[in-house]
């Protein structure tokens, strides 16, 4: 099978390796697509993220479905949680099992899905509806993470809300606060492209910025929103969230900082009296949540996928997903495999 490993910063390199052979509680999986994300450039640009750091070749890759080989299952279009938690420690008996504290995570700290077939706990593989085709099914988990994030903002039918940076967990977290019955008041992001999806998507008000205040608001929410999203992960975004939060409201920061540290005026947040979470992936529940709502129509997954490779072209998709020009980029591992 080929595979596609991360040596060393900005390099990517294909290889041949045997088909692995799963273990009593794994099926081996025939990987068909594989979202690329923001993670997976921190990998590809910084060789690490947060305090993980590259030291042996690594495969990316956590946003995949495919199809079992073996077993019971054999035929079966499944998407794959990318978390194997112990289920031992104290989140993990607490029903955490995203901040489990010896999780195994593909593409962090064991190999990932960029590769033709890998071994995966069966536990894990969810069904896929036939309707859902492969390369809109790789953005399950990352609706996934938004439904987390989502439940972290404790959000209500009627609230009013901000999206502070529109990649593809932002643009799906527009449509689900939608849904929710909350009003986006207000999304911004640098880049023209997903400003446009962004309206396209439900936003009531789109701003092309990378810093911005409460002027941005529309007159009708002049006091602020009730919850904000941060998805970029950057200080910028959390300041405009941060200003144009209402005294009291909620903070809660999905993106994930290039230097690993994230920083805000106290003050602002103080005199606020906001209340700051963090969302660290997503819970079990949420993935096969996620099928259930693309199953229904309830989300839109295709408008999101622009740009699709195999993966004997992964440093093109790689090139892509650096110069974000792409909202997101797919690579389809037996696109043109013999």
């Amino acid at each position: 099978m080929i595979a596609l490993r991360l040596h060393d910063k900005g390099d990517l390199r294909l290889h041949e390796e045997p088909v692995p052979t799963p273990g009593d509680d794994e099926v081996l999986v025939r990987v068909t697509a594989v979202g690329l994300c923001g993670s997976d450039l921190h990998w590809f640009n910084e060789g690490a993220i947060g305090e993980v750091c590259l030291t042996q070749p690594l495969v990316l890759g956590h946003e995949f479905v495919g199809v079992i080989e073996t077993g019971e299952r054999t035929d079966e279009r499944v998407a794959l949680d990318p978390a194997i938690p112990c289920g031992r420690c104290g989140p993990c008996i607490a029903g955490d099992e995203n901040l489990c504290v010896a999780c195994r995570f593909a593409g962090n700290s064991i190999d990932g899905a960029l590769r033709s077939q890998l071994a995966w706990p069966g536990r894990l593989a969810h069904r896929l509806p036939d309707s859902l085709p492969d390369a809109e099914a790789s953005l399950l988990e990352p609706l996934g993470v938004a439904l987390h994030a989502l439940d972290l903002g404790r959000v209500q039918a009627g609230m009013r809300a901000g999206v502070y940076g529109c990649g593809p967990i932002g643009l799906l977290l527009v449509q689900l606060l939608r849904r929710a019955g909350v009003d986006v008041l207000v999304a911004t992001d640098p880049l023209a492209h997903r400003i446009v999806a962004a309206e396209a998507l439900g936003a009531t008000v789109a701003v092309e910025t990378r810093r911005a205040g409460a002027e941005i608001l529309p007159s009708s929410a002049a006091g602020g929103v009730d919850v904000a999203f941060e998805v970029a992960g950057e200080d910028d975004a959390i300041a405009t969230a941060i200003d144009t939060l209402r005294p009291g409201g909620r903070l809660v920061l999905v993106g994930i900082p290039t230097d690993d540290r994230s920083s805000f005026t106290a003050s602002t947040a103080r005199r606020k009296g906001l209340t700051i979470s963090l969302c660290r992936r997503m819970k079990a529940s949420d993935l096969p949540r996620a099928i259930g709502l693309a199953e229904k129509g309830h989300i839109e997954l295709s408008p999101l996928v622009s740009e699709r490779y195999p993966l004997t072209n992964g440093c093109e998709a790689f090139a892509s997903l650096s110069e974000r020009r792409a909202l997101k980029v797919v690579v389809e591992p037996q696109q043109g495999a013999a």
